[in-house]
């Protein structure tokens, strides 16, 4: 049986694993991915592809999963906590059929909420995988592939600062995500900012620990960012096992980012 459900799921996702990382915006940036700690490597590395496809690579210690627009990194450690309790409250995946996603989720004694109509009019609803990972599905029926990234979702006081602060750093274009006035496009994915009446706690060691973009010249725009008083807790780096160039420093609200450059060759 689990041989045929690897079968039926790898002939499902058959076209997405090739592509690449979304090409930079003006600035030289692009969406590159979401970090997660897991207590068990192995069952998330099998459960995110039998549950959104995409091809396992590896580089080095680096384990990731590569999707359409993006990719899903792996640490494996205990989370301190759900993304729920975080500012980065869940992120979201673009399917071409949310009955089947839901299907597939509750075969595998996953979590699953109440469909319910989107901000942009579709059939949604959020799946939680191991570790407490909040995930929105969003049915697109045009949709290009089975299954594509889509969007991160910050909770946080000051939302609105958050935002514009997002747009200026990165050169993001501000826009609504249907009835979502707060929210801002990378290339690869949508970035919504909603305000909570609850303290979120930042995200370095939780379920969702970081996400990270992709840079063209990682350094000099280090390099720019210290101009402009940012402060990086890992400064930029090379390194060469997993074929990255790296560096990491904290938003205003607590989220961790990593900025790379060497993910749109993985």
């Amino acid at each position: 049986m689990r041989f045929l459900l690897t079968v039926a799921v790898a002939l499902l996702f058959a076209s997405p694993a090739d592509a690449q990382l979304v090409a930079p915006n003006s600035a030289g940036v692009t969406f590159a991915h979401v970090h997660l700690n897991v207590a068990d490597l192995e069952l998330n590395k099998r459960l995110w592809v039998e549950q959104f496809g995409g091809e396992i690579v590896q580089k080095g210690p680096l384990v990731t999963i590569k999707y359409p627009n993006f990719l899903l990194v792996f640490t494996e450690r205990e989370p301190t906590g759900d993304s729920r309790g975080s500012v980065m409250d869940h992120f979201g995946f673009k399917v071409r059929n949310i009955a089947a996603a839901l299907d597939r989720a509750r075969a595998a004694d996953l979590p699953v909420a109440d469909v319910f109509t989107g901000a942009e009019g579709f059939s949604n609803s959020y799946v939680t995988m191991p570790g407490g990972v909040r995930v929105e599905l969003q049915e697109d029926p045009e949709l290009e592939n089975e299954v594509e990234g889509y969007h991160v979702h910050f909770f946080t006081n000051g939302h609105e600062d958050l935002l514009d602060w997002y747009v200026d750093t990165f050169g993001l274009r501000k826009g609504p995500r249907g009835t979502i006035e707060t929210t801002a496009w990378a290339p690869g994915q949508n970035l919504s900012f909603a305000g909570s009446n609850t303290e979120r706690a930042p995200t370095r060691g939780r379920a969702i620990d970081h996400i990270g973009f992709e840079v063209e010249d990682l350094k000099a725009f280090c390099d720019m960012l210290e101009a402009r008083g940012i402060e990086f807790f890992v400064p930029y780096r090379d390194i060469p096992i997993i074929e990255l160039k790296i560096a990491f420093f904290t938003d205003p609200s607590g989220v961790v980012i990593e900025l790379t450059e060497g993910f749109d060759l993985y």
